[in-house]
Protein backbone atom coordinates (compact mmCIF):
# COMPACT_ATOMS: atom_id res chain seq x y z
CA UNK A 1 0.00 0.00 0.00
CA UNK A 2 1.58 3.43 -1.04
CA UNK A 3 0.20 7.08 0.32
CA UNK A 4 0.61 10.13 -0.67
CA UNK A 5 0.34 13.78 1.60
CA UNK A 6 1.70 17.14 2.18
CA UNK A 7 3.52 17.94 5.51
CA UNK A 8 5.21 21.00 7.02
CA UNK A 9 8.76 19.58 7.01
CA UNK A 10 10.61 19.96 3.96
CA UNK A 11 13.43 17.73 2.01
CA UNK A 12 16.78 19.46 2.18
CA UNK A 13 18.27 18.48 -0.70
CA UNK A 14 15.05 19.57 -3.17
CA UNK A 15 13.13 21.59 -0.48
CA UNK A 16 10.42 19.61 -1.65
CA UNK A 17 7.46 19.30 1.12
CA UNK A 18 5.46 16.06 -0.82
CA UNK A 19 6.23 12.56 0.67
CA UNK A 20 5.31 8.75 -0.25
CA UNK A 21 4.89 6.28 2.18
CA UNK A 22 5.10 2.67 1.45
CA UNK A 23 3.50 0.47 3.99
CA UNK A 24 4.50 -2.46 2.60
CA UNK A 25 8.26 -2.01 2.52
CA UNK A 26 7.97 0.64 6.20
CA UNK A 27 9.48 3.55 4.02
CA UNK A 28 9.03 7.08 3.46
CA UNK A 29 10.54 8.31 0.07
CA UNK A 30 10.26 12.19 -1.55
CA UNK A 31 8.37 12.44 -4.17
CA UNK A 32 10.75 14.68 -6.06
CA UNK A 33 14.26 13.32 -5.62
CA UNK A 34 13.22 9.46 -4.23
CA UNK A 35 15.44 9.72 -1.18
CA UNK A 36 14.03 7.26 1.52
CA UNK A 37 13.28 10.01 4.22
CA UNK A 38 12.54 7.59 6.99
CA UNK A 39 12.68 3.71 7.39
CA UNK A 40 11.54 0.71 9.70
CA UNK A 41 8.38 2.43 9.99
CA UNK A 42 5.79 0.03 12.17
CA UNK A 43 3.04 -1.80 9.79
CA UNK A 44 -0.02 -0.27 9.30
CA UNK A 45 1.42 3.14 11.28
CA UNK A 46 -0.07 6.25 9.47
CA UNK A 47 1.95 9.57 10.17
CA UNK A 48 -1.27 10.63 12.29
CA UNK A 49 -0.86 7.39 14.37
CA UNK A 50 2.19 7.48 15.58
CA UNK A 51 2.13 8.30 19.19
CA UNK A 52 4.14 9.23 22.21
CA UNK A 53 4.95 6.55 25.01
CA UNK A 54 2.46 8.63 27.21
CA UNK A 55 0.08 9.25 24.48
CA UNK A 56 0.37 5.55 23.57
CA UNK A 57 -0.08 4.46 27.28
CA UNK A 58 -3.42 6.34 28.00
CA UNK A 59 -4.96 4.96 24.61
CA UNK A 60 -3.75 1.53 24.88
CA UNK A 61 -6.75 -1.09 25.18
CA UNK A 62 -4.88 -3.83 26.02
CA UNK A 63 -2.60 -4.23 28.99
CA UNK A 64 1.40 -5.37 29.25
CA UNK A 65 2.77 -7.93 27.41
CA UNK A 66 2.86 -11.48 29.02
CA UNK A 67 6.05 -12.75 30.29
CA UNK A 68 6.81 -16.82 31.84
CA UNK A 69 9.33 -14.57 34.41
CA UNK A 70 5.80 -13.11 36.23
CA UNK A 71 4.57 -15.63 38.06
CA UNK A 72 0.85 -15.44 37.17
CA UNK A 73 2.39 -14.63 33.60
CA UNK A 74 0.93 -11.04 33.95
CA UNK A 75 -2.83 -12.46 33.68
CA UNK A 76 -3.73 -11.65 37.03
CA UNK A 77 -6.51 -9.43 38.79
CA UNK A 78 -4.54 -6.03 40.49
CA UNK A 79 -7.02 -4.18 42.95
CA UNK A 80 -5.94 -0.44 43.02
CA UNK A 81 -5.94 2.19 45.06
CA UNK A 82 -8.91 3.22 47.10
CA UNK A 83 -10.14 5.96 44.48
CA UNK A 84 -12.71 6.03 41.71
CA UNK A 85 -11.89 6.57 38.38
CA UNK A 86 -12.16 10.10 38.35
CA UNK A 87 -9.60 10.05 41.04
CA UNK A 88 -12.16 10.87 43.84
CA UNK A 89 -11.56 9.30 47.36
CA UNK A 90 -13.85 6.06 47.90
CA UNK A 91 -16.71 6.08 50.91
CA UNK A 92 -16.02 4.33 53.98
CA UNK A 93 -18.20 1.43 53.30
CA UNK A 94 -16.46 0.88 49.80
CA UNK A 95 -12.84 1.18 51.65
CA UNK A 96 -13.75 -1.66 53.34
CA UNK A 97 -15.73 -4.03 50.77
CA UNK A 98 -12.26 -3.42 48.61
CA UNK A 99 -9.52 -4.40 51.44
CA UNK A 100 -11.42 -7.43 52.03
CA UNK A 101 -11.62 -8.09 48.19
CA UNK A 102 -7.78 -7.51 48.44
CA UNK A 103 -7.26 -10.15 51.13
CA UNK A 104 -9.56 -12.96 49.54
CA UNK A 105 -7.48 -12.13 46.39
CA UNK A 106 -4.19 -12.89 48.36
CA UNK A 107 -5.48 -16.08 50.32
CA UNK A 108 -7.33 -17.56 46.81
CA UNK A 109 -4.01 -17.83 45.41
CA UNK A 110 -2.20 -21.30 45.00
CA UNK A 111 0.85 -22.25 46.87
CA UNK A 112 2.64 -22.56 43.98
CA UNK A 113 1.90 -19.05 43.06
CA UNK A 114 3.54 -18.27 45.80
CA UNK A 115 6.47 -20.85 45.44
CA UNK A 116 6.77 -18.93 41.63
CA UNK A 117 6.79 -15.48 43.13
CA UNK A 118 9.60 -16.40 45.09
CA UNK A 119 11.38 -18.23 42.68
CA UNK A 120 11.25 -15.41 39.72
CA UNK A 121 12.01 -12.40 42.60
CA UNK A 122 14.98 -14.53 42.76
CA UNK A 123 15.86 -14.79 39.48
CA UNK A 124 15.58 -11.47 38.40
CA UNK A 125 18.43 -10.71 41.21
CA UNK A 126 20.55 -12.84 39.55
CA UNK A 127 19.90 -11.32 36.49
CA UNK A 128 21.14 -8.51 38.05
CA UNK A 129 24.50 -9.75 39.21
CA UNK A 130 25.35 -11.96 36.27
CA UNK A 131 24.17 -9.24 33.69
CA UNK A 132 22.18 -11.57 31.38
CA UNK A 133 20.04 -10.73 28.93
CA UNK A 134 16.05 -11.08 29.05
CA UNK A 135 16.20 -13.83 26.59
CA UNK A 136 17.72 -16.54 28.91
CA UNK A 137 15.83 -15.49 31.43
CA UNK A 138 12.66 -16.30 29.88
CA UNK A 139 13.92 -19.63 28.87
CA UNK A 140 15.13 -20.06 32.94
CA UNK A 141 11.79 -19.38 33.58
CA UNK A 142 10.08 -21.47 31.12
CA UNK A 143 12.56 -24.27 32.78
CA UNK A 144 12.20 -23.75 36.16
CA UNK A 145 8.35 -23.81 34.98
CA UNK A 146 8.30 -27.21 33.39
CA UNK A 147 10.79 -28.50 36.59
CA UNK A 148 7.50 -27.99 38.80
CA UNK A 149 5.35 -29.44 36.51
CA UNK A 150 7.63 -32.44 36.39
CA UNK A 151 7.25 -32.69 40.46
CA UNK A 152 10.67 -32.35 40.92
CA UNK A 153 10.74 -29.49 43.50
CA UNK A 154 9.93 -31.91 46.47
CA UNK A 155 12.69 -32.38 48.97
CA UNK A 156 14.81 -29.61 46.60
CA UNK A 157 15.34 -25.92 47.55
CA UNK A 158 14.18 -23.17 45.14
CA UNK A 159 17.40 -21.69 44.84
CA UNK A 160 18.96 -24.84 44.05
CA UNK A 161 16.64 -25.64 41.00
CA UNK A 162 16.39 -22.34 39.90
CA UNK A 163 20.06 -22.31 39.72
CA UNK A 164 20.30 -25.56 37.78
CA UNK A 165 17.73 -24.37 34.98
CA UNK A 166 19.69 -20.74 34.97
CA UNK A 167 22.95 -22.56 34.17
CA UNK A 168 21.12 -25.15 31.08
CA UNK A 169 19.76 -21.44 29.68
CA UNK A 170 22.66 -20.38 29.76
CA UNK A 171 24.31 -23.25 28.22
CA UNK A 172 21.54 -23.65 25.51
CA UNK A 173 22.13 -19.65 24.43
CA UNK A 174 26.02 -19.81 24.45
CA UNK A 175 26.40 -17.03 27.26
CA UNK A 176 29.42 -18.11 28.90
CA UNK A 177 28.66 -18.64 32.83
CA UNK A 178 30.43 -21.30 34.92
CA UNK A 179 29.18 -23.59 37.78
CA UNK A 180 31.47 -21.65 40.01
CA UNK A 181 29.54 -18.13 39.00
CA UNK A 182 26.62 -19.60 39.51
CA UNK A 183 27.42 -21.06 43.00
CA UNK A 184 28.79 -17.66 43.98
CA UNK A 185 25.81 -15.45 43.87
CA UNK A 186 23.15 -18.09 44.61
CA UNK A 187 24.98 -19.18 47.72
CA UNK A 188 24.33 -23.16 47.87
CA UNK A 189 26.46 -25.92 47.98
CA UNK A 190 28.17 -26.85 43.85
CA UNK A 191 27.19 -30.45 45.23
CA UNK A 192 23.79 -29.93 45.87
CA UNK A 193 23.51 -27.83 42.25
CA UNK A 194 25.79 -30.33 40.06
CA UNK A 195 23.28 -32.79 41.62
CA UNK A 196 19.96 -31.30 40.92
CA UNK A 197 21.25 -30.40 37.50
CA UNK A 198 21.81 -34.02 36.73
CA UNK A 199 18.09 -34.66 37.88
CA UNK A 200 16.56 -32.10 35.71
CA UNK A 201 18.77 -32.80 32.76
CA UNK A 202 17.51 -36.61 33.27
CA UNK A 203 14.21 -35.83 33.93
CA UNK A 204 13.20 -33.34 31.62
CA UNK A 205 15.15 -35.05 28.83
CA UNK A 206 17.78 -32.38 28.01
CA UNK A 207 20.87 -32.57 26.18
CA UNK A 208 23.61 -29.94 26.75
CA UNK A 209 26.00 -29.05 23.70
CA UNK A 210 29.67 -27.94 24.37
CA UNK A 211 30.27 -24.15 25.49
CA UNK A 212 32.40 -22.71 22.91
CA UNK A 213 35.67 -21.89 24.03
CA UNK A 214 36.16 -18.78 22.07
CA UNK A 215 33.31 -16.91 24.27
CA UNK A 216 35.40 -17.37 27.28
CA UNK A 217 38.43 -15.88 25.73
CA UNK A 218 36.44 -12.85 25.19
CA UNK A 219 34.94 -12.64 28.27
CA UNK A 220 38.07 -13.34 30.51
CA UNK A 221 40.19 -10.22 28.09
CA UNK A 222 37.21 -7.87 28.40
CA UNK A 223 37.64 -8.82 31.82
CA UNK A 224 41.10 -8.18 32.56
CA UNK A 225 41.21 -4.74 30.01
CA UNK A 226 43.72 -6.22 27.79
CA UNK A 227 44.36 -5.13 24.31
CA UNK A 228 42.27 -6.16 21.25
CA UNK A 229 45.63 -7.47 19.93
CA UNK A 230 46.22 -9.83 22.56
CA UNK A 231 42.36 -11.00 22.17
CA UNK A 232 42.73 -11.64 18.58
CA UNK A 233 45.73 -13.37 19.24
CA UNK A 234 44.54 -15.71 21.87
CA UNK A 235 41.35 -16.69 19.72
CA UNK A 236 43.80 -17.48 16.63
CA UNK A 237 45.73 -19.88 19.34
CA UNK A 238 42.30 -21.26 20.60
CA UNK A 239 41.56 -21.47 16.54
CA UNK A 240 44.86 -23.51 16.15
CA UNK A 241 44.11 -25.94 19.00
CA UNK A 242 41.03 -26.90 18.29
CA UNK A 243 41.99 -27.52 14.80
CA UNK A 244 44.28 -30.04 16.30
CA UNK A 245 41.17 -31.19 18.59
CA UNK A 246 43.44 -30.14 21.68
CA UNK A 247 39.89 -29.09 22.80
CA UNK A 248 38.34 -31.93 22.85
CA UNK A 249 37.53 -33.40 26.55
CA UNK A 250 39.36 -30.60 27.76
CA UNK A 251 37.73 -28.10 30.49
CA UNK A 252 36.42 -24.72 28.18
CA UNK A 253 37.64 -22.15 30.52
CA UNK A 254 41.13 -24.19 31.08
CA UNK A 255 41.60 -24.15 27.64
CA UNK A 256 40.53 -20.61 27.21
CA UNK A 257 42.26 -19.26 30.09
CA UNK A 258 45.81 -21.08 28.30
CA UNK A 259 45.19 -19.49 25.17
CA UNK A 260 44.98 -16.08 27.29
CA UNK A 261 48.01 -16.25 28.89
CA UNK A 262 50.34 -17.81 26.12
CA UNK A 263 48.69 -14.02 24.01
CA UNK A 264 50.06 -12.03 26.69
CA UNK A 265 53.48 -13.38 27.05
CA UNK A 266 53.77 -12.94 22.89
CA UNK A 267 52.20 -9.67 23.34
CA UNK A 268 54.71 -8.45 26.41
CA UNK A 269 51.70 -7.86 29.05
CA UNK A 270 52.25 -8.11 32.40
CA UNK A 271 49.50 -10.54 33.45
CA UNK A 272 50.29 -13.18 36.09
CA UNK A 273 48.94 -16.55 36.21
CA UNK A 274 47.09 -16.08 39.90
CA UNK A 275 45.78 -13.24 38.56
CA UNK A 276 44.60 -14.86 35.29
CA UNK A 277 43.23 -18.05 37.53
CA UNK A 278 41.19 -15.67 40.01
CA UNK A 279 39.39 -14.54 36.72
CA UNK A 280 38.79 -17.90 35.49
CA UNK A 281 38.27 -19.52 38.20
CA UNK A 282 40.29 -22.41 37.45
CA UNK A 283 43.86 -23.16 38.94
CA UNK A 284 47.28 -22.43 38.67
CA UNK A 285 48.20 -25.81 37.76
CA UNK A 286 45.54 -26.41 35.42
CA UNK A 287 46.57 -23.15 33.71
CA UNK A 288 49.91 -24.59 33.76
CA UNK A 289 48.75 -27.88 32.13
CA UNK A 290 47.10 -26.12 29.28
CA UNK A 291 49.68 -24.31 28.25
CA UNK A 292 52.29 -27.16 28.15
CA UNK A 293 49.74 -29.08 25.94
CA UNK A 294 49.17 -25.97 23.13
CA UNK A 295 52.83 -24.82 23.45
CA UNK A 296 54.27 -28.82 22.21
CA UNK A 297 51.33 -29.06 20.20
CA UNK A 298 51.45 -25.86 18.31
CA UNK A 299 55.38 -25.74 18.66
CA UNK A 300 55.07 -22.43 20.08
CA UNK A 301 58.40 -21.57 21.76
CA UNK A 302 58.83 -17.86 21.86
CA UNK A 303 58.85 -16.12 24.94
CA UNK A 304 56.73 -18.75 26.58
CA UNK A 305 58.53 -19.91 29.86
CA UNK A 306 58.86 -23.78 30.19
CA UNK A 307 57.30 -25.86 32.66
CA UNK A 308 58.14 -29.12 34.44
Amino acid sequence: MVDTYNTTHHDQRCQSSTFITDYERGEVICSVCGEVMAVSLTDGARPDQLYTSEQFMKRAQNGPTSSLVMYDQGLSTVIGTNRDSAGNALSVKSKYEFNRLRMWDRRSKSRSSVSLSKAFTLLNSMKTKLAIPDSVVERTAFIYRKVVAANLTRGRTIASLLTAALYIACRESDIPRTLDELVAISNIEKKALFRDLSVILKRLDITLGQYDTSSFVVKLSNNMKLSEKTKRMALEILRRSKKKRLTAGKHPVAMAAASVYMSTLLNNENITQSLLSRNAGVSDVTIRSSVNLIRNALNIKDSLPEYA
